[in-house]
């Protein structure tokens, strides 16, 4: 298990998520309520994250090319739909749906 320690509007969580698992699902199921409008497509970047510490792999084409559109991201911004976990990571989300008031999104898949 991989440890994740992220901050939110709320506070920091701390919880463990089982390795190749989406970011974003570990973080919904430990009860972060993150933002996912495209439902974990990399469409919309609504899930991002911002990686404080650890390693959360290698950026896919689809990540480069989404996050390339905005400006002013930081570089250690990642899309938490297209992160699947292989460390231990500590994070800060950064869109928040109760933050927001806005409806989460439909729920990435699981691959």
């Amino acid at each position: 298990m991989s440890r994740i320690d992220a901050e939110t509007a709320t506070g920091p969580v701390a919880f463990d998520a089982e390795p190749g698992r989406k970011l974003v699902l570990a973080i919904e199921d430990a009860g972060i309520d993150i933002l996912h409008r495209c439902g974990g497509n990399a469409k919309c970047t609504t899930c991002r994250v911002e990686i404080i510490a650890g390693d959360p792999g290698e950026i896919g084409d689809a990540e480069r090319s989404r996050l390339a559109m905005e400006t002013g991201l930081a570089e250690n911004v990642r899309l938490s739909c297209q992160v699947h976990v292989i460390d231990d990571l500590k994070l800060r989300v950064i869109n928040q749906a109760s933050v927001r008031g806005m409806d989460a999104g439909p729920r990435p898949a699981d691959d």
